[in-house]
């Protein structure tokens, strides 16, 4: 969803009452043809909210709250679940952790890897997951309009707008700041996650949860790798055909 420009330039003014647009390019990194083509549309992105909060040092999520289509934010946010947390952690990162446990080699010393940043290859499609009580998408189509066809096709591409992002918490009854950490909009810091959150849900599996957890991410990476290869290989069959 894009924002309204008069909206945005109506919170430009109270944040930052003395600037010019092209002070806002210079301090918050947006190129002034990027910004001067939003505004003339009349639609600004929630990337281009997002940098000039940044670069205003206000919280993202505090500057997207000032929009009507993103008041949900307004207030304290809600922790995140363990399973949203877990979501977050990347398919090698879960094997790294795995492969440190003791049950894995009882003779080396238990010792969990740092983890890499959010978000990850699979951390979109993975938080609707960890989320979904099998009616998300359903409660999701019906709020937002949005077909389970097309929300389904962003999933497997592992994104989400910022407003279906925000839609499918509301729907999963999670913080709604979560997806917008899922889709990289905004960092775990943000987002007001407690630092180290993501380790310690990771360090509070069992061996067997870890286990089974990392043997599902793995399942299903196998599943989208067979399916490339099988695109690829129908690809260069056509290609052959051609030649």
């Amino acid at each position: 969803m894009t924002l309204s420009a008069k909206a945005f330039q109506r919170w430009l003014q109270s944040i930052a009452p003395d600037a010019s647009t092209a002070d806002v390019c210079r301090v918050s990194g947006i190129k002034r043809t990027t910004l001067a083509q939003q505004l003339v549309r009349g639609k600004v992105s929630v990337s281009t909210v997002v940098s000039v909060s940044r670069a205003y040092n206000i919280n993202p999520v505090a500057g997207l709250a000032g929009f009507d289509a993103y008041s949900v934010l307004s207030g304290p946010q809600r922790p995140p679940t363990r399973s949203e947390l877990v979501s977050q952690i990347s398919t090698a990162d879960l094997m790294r952790a795995l492969l440190a446990r003791p049950a894995m080699e009882p003779a080396r010393g238990a010792s969990t890897p740092a983890l890499g940043p959010t978000p990850h290859a699979t951390s979109v499609k993975n938080w609707v997951d960890a989320i979904d009580d099998g009616e998300v998408r359903h409660r999701v189509s019906a709020a937002t309009g949005v077909a389970p066809q097309n929300y389904s096709a962003q999933l497997t591409a592992n994104r989400l707008s910022p407003e279906l992002a925000v839609a499918t918490a509301l729907a999963a009854g999670v913080g709604p700041a979560g997806g917008l950490v899922a889709t990289g909009i905004i960092t775990e810091e943000e987002a007001g996650w407690p630092p180290g959150a993501r380790q310690a849900a990771l360090e509070s599996l069992s061996d067997g949860e870890l286990t089974a957890l990392a043997g599902e991410r793995l399942q299903a990476l196998g599943k989208v790798l067979r399916r490339q290869e099988q695109d690829q290989a129908q690809t260069e069959k056509i290609w052959e055909n051609l030649g």
